[in-house]
């Protein structure tokens, strides 16, 4: 048994045909796990940021002396661009 029959599908990939802006996330991660970080960047070029993003999100919820917020909006953000300049990237060049 291996992780990849765990992983879910793309409900829009799956019912319109058509990748969402999220689409490879979850097998970027699993490649970044597995030590393959160029063939993750490839596959979801956000992996990394959104990576950043549930460390600062999980050290939210820990330390509650300071506040994350402001960093928090910043990568969100910062991961909204990527997605959907990598998307439009992926899709017409």
């Amino acid at each position: 048994m291996k992780i990849e029959d765990f992983m879910l599908p793309c409900p829009s990939k799956k019912f319109l045909g058509i990748e969402c802006f999220g689409c490879g996330t979850q097998r970027a991660i699993l490649l970044v796990f597995e030590g393959r970080f160029a063939d993750a960047f490839h596959m979801f070029p956000a992996v990394y940021t959104l990576l950043l993003f549930f460390g600062f999100v999980a050290v939210n919820f820990i330390d509650k002396k300071r506040n994350y917020g402001q960093i928090l909006i910043f990568l969100a953000i910062l991961n909204s661009v990527i997605m959907v300049f990598s998307y439009f990237y992926k899709h017409f060049y």
